[in-house]
């Protein structure tokens, strides 16, 4: 009897070891790193949706625009399955439907990423230069690697016909 209590204490102690270490708490960094490589990772994600997180603490707040009512809820579901995640703030916005603006996204993408100077931010898989379009108007997201870039990506967007207004939030990237 005494040997049967004994492999219940060791089989007790081997179950809680494991659990305490896994629940051991992320730091926001860690939580922000594993929340962007998620989002990145969606697989219906593309040039003309924009998705930023904030985490604090272990609430992480999701914000920015997509095309695709799906890809709101995608990017909460992965959020949430990320340890250390406690709770997920969902402000994504869904643009409207609009065969106007789609064609807008199009005339668009193409001003910028085929246009010489600028076809290196075509290479890469997730395209640095997100293109936002609302009811005729754009916005663009990301990051250039120098200023000269950035006025150019506005230049192109002016002489896109259809496009009202133009806001470059463009970043340059810093050495």
């Amino acid at each position: 009897m005494t040997r049967k209590i004994f492999l219940t204490a060791i089989f007790a102690a081997a179950i809680t070891l494991p659990l305490s270490a896994t629940n051991s708490p992320k730091s926001e960094t860690q939580i922000a790193k594993h929340a962007q490589h998620e989002i990145l990772s969606l697989p219906y994600l593309d040039v003309f949706d924009n998705i930023t997180l904030r985490v604090d603490g272990q609430t992480v707040t999701l914000m920015g625009q997509v095309t695709r009512p799906t890809l709101k809820s995608d990017a909460e579901s992965a959020i949430k399955g990320i340890e250390g995640v406690g709770n997920v703030v969902n402000e994504i916005e869904v643009l409207p439907l609009s065969a106007f603006d789609d064609r807008l996204r199009i005339a668009l993408y193409r001003a910028v990423y085929g246009y010489n100077s600028l076809q290196r931010y075509a290479l890469p898989v997730i395209k640095p230069i997100r293109i936002i379009v609302k009811n005729g108007h754009v916005a663009f997201e990301g990051v250039v690697n120098n200023e000269a870039d950035k006025n150019l990506v506005n230049i192109r967007a002016h002489g896109v016909h259809g496009v009202f207004s133009v806001t470059n939030n463009l970043r340059v990237e810093s050495d």
